[in-house]
Parts: C-alpha cells; sequence; structure tokens
C-alpha cells in the first residue's frame, strides 16, 4: 500500500475514498441548491432567488459509514436525521 492508501488515523477507509466521497457530497449539494434557485417560484421579474439548502441526505453510492467518519475529522458536520452539510460554511 502507498501513502496515499493508508488509512488515516485509525480510519477504515482510506483518503482516496473519503476524498472522492467528500467530493461526490459537494456536488450533489451544488445541484441540490442548482436546482431550487433556478425554480419559477421565486418571483416572476427576478433570476431566481438564494437557495436555503444547507445540509443534504449523502450520496448513497458511498458506505454510510463514511459520513460519520467526514464528521470526525471535521469536514462535515451532522444536521440531524440522516442529513450532513459542510462544515466549513457554518462558523
Amino acid at each position: 500500500m502507498t501513502d496515499a492508501q493508508q488509512p488515516t488515523g485509525g480510519s477504515q477507509f482510506d483518503s482516496v475514498q473519503l476524498k472522492n466521497a467528500l467530493k461526490a457530497f459537494k456536488k450533489r449539494l451544488k445541484m441540490a441548491r442548482l436546482d431550487d434557485e433556478s425554480r419559477l417560484g421565486h418571483g416572476a421579474m427576478t433570476t431566481g432567488g438564494r437557495s436555503g439548502i444547507v445540509a443534504i441526505q449523502p450520496p448513497n453510492q458511498y458506505p454510510p459509514a463514511i459520513w460519520p467518519e467526514l464528521v470526525r475529522q471535521g469536514k462535515l458536520r451532522s444536521a440531524g436525521y440522516g442529513l450532513y452539510e459542510l462544515a466549513e460554511e457554518r462558523a
């Protein structure tokens, strides 16, 4: 195993898996926000509105145990009810 594939700090996931899961999470969050902002309900004469989406259900292509590991590392924050948000967006 190379250094990039070594489990990080007692984690059962390697750094590549964690990086890919976080990337997929960010992409899904971005798409959910874009979908919300593009809907027609914001106003007839406006270009849309700001999305209120801050937390989403994580992609199911990754094992459920990977999300608590990303929370432990401080990259995500649990919002309850199986939803997660990016830790860097709220201080």
